[in-house]
């Protein structure tokens, strides 16, 4: 049965420096409230792992937490660049940051194959690409009929971090909306944070719902609201305002210090 304690004590007994961390959610249920107390807790050296990183991992990798991002695409959506992910990648600030690329499809495979125990997933993605000479993929014959295909390798994040709309008092937890690779990357993870909207008696099943067992999550944590400025469908609302908002914050580099040691950072100090 998973462990339901508060966010802090969550972050404090599950995250450490120099881990690999995949904050996961595809355009809702994206793990804010986590990913900025990782950030209060001055957390760094960390391997920050995500299908597309969006505004959270451009304020991780801006305060100088990252060392390395494994990604698919990053970007501001709907807006443009993460200008934080590019200073680092660009002119090495606040501090150089290694990238692996995928695609949407490899990386889903190699959190699939991560889940599964597997070593690797084999797919047809990558080749005629340039990217795959510039990540980490083989080639491979299949055995059967000789097609030549790729490899790309399991993904085990130390710790995985998903936001979902509802847990029952035993520790499972339920979402729902648009699916991503939430449940894989629980599963694929040596351990795993789930923070939700509401602790609820009972789970109801609802259409589309992804169910995830209390025995595969390590600990839960109630954060009304922790997917904000993303939404949880049902329950909040994507701030659209915000992501627009963030364009010109996080293109200069006094104004995103201001603005994380104002609204993320400050309440460590507090």
């Amino acid at each position: 049965m998973a462990e339901i304690t508060t966010l802090t004590e969550a972050v404090d007994g599950l995250v450490r420096d120099g881990d690999s961390v995949a904050l996961e959610g595809f355009t809702h249920l994206i793990p804010f409230a986590a990913g900025h107390e990782i950030l209060r807790q001055g957390r760094r050296d960390l391997e920050l792992i995500r299908m597309t990183p969006d505004v959270l991992y451009d304020q991780m990798i801006g305060v100088g937490a990252a060392r390395k991002l494994v990604f698919s695409y990053g970007g501001n959506p709907g807006v443009g660049s993460l200008h934080r992910f590019r200073d680092a990648v660009e002119h090495g600030w606040p501090h150089a940051v290694e990238i692996e690329e995928h695609s949407h499809a490899g990386m889903a495979n190699r959190y699939v194959a991560g889940a599964s125990g597997l070593p690797c997933a084999l797919m047809r993605g990558y080749r005629g690409t340039d990217l795959e000479a510039h990540t980490q993929v083989e080639t491979v014959a299949c055995p059967f009929t000789g097609e030549l295909l790729v490899a790309v390798p399991a993904l085990a994040p130390d710790v995985s971090v998903i936001h979902a709309q509802e847990a029952d008092r035993a520790g499972n937890v339920q979402l729902w909306g648009i699916p991503g690779v939430q449940k894989e990357a629980v599963l694929a993870a040596r351990h795993s944070l789930v923070t939700v909207e509401r602790i609820v008696d009972a789970l109801e099943p609802r259409p589309g719902g992804v169910l995830i067992p209390g025995w595969a999550i390590d600990v839960v944590a109630e954060a009304p609201g922790g997917s904000q400025p993303s939404y949880a469908l049902g329950l909040t609302q994507r701030d659209n305002d915000f992501y627009r908002r963030w364009d010109p914050i996080g293109r200069d580099r006094d104004t995103f210090a201001a603005w994380m040691d104002e609204h993320v950072l400050a309440p460590v100090r507090s």
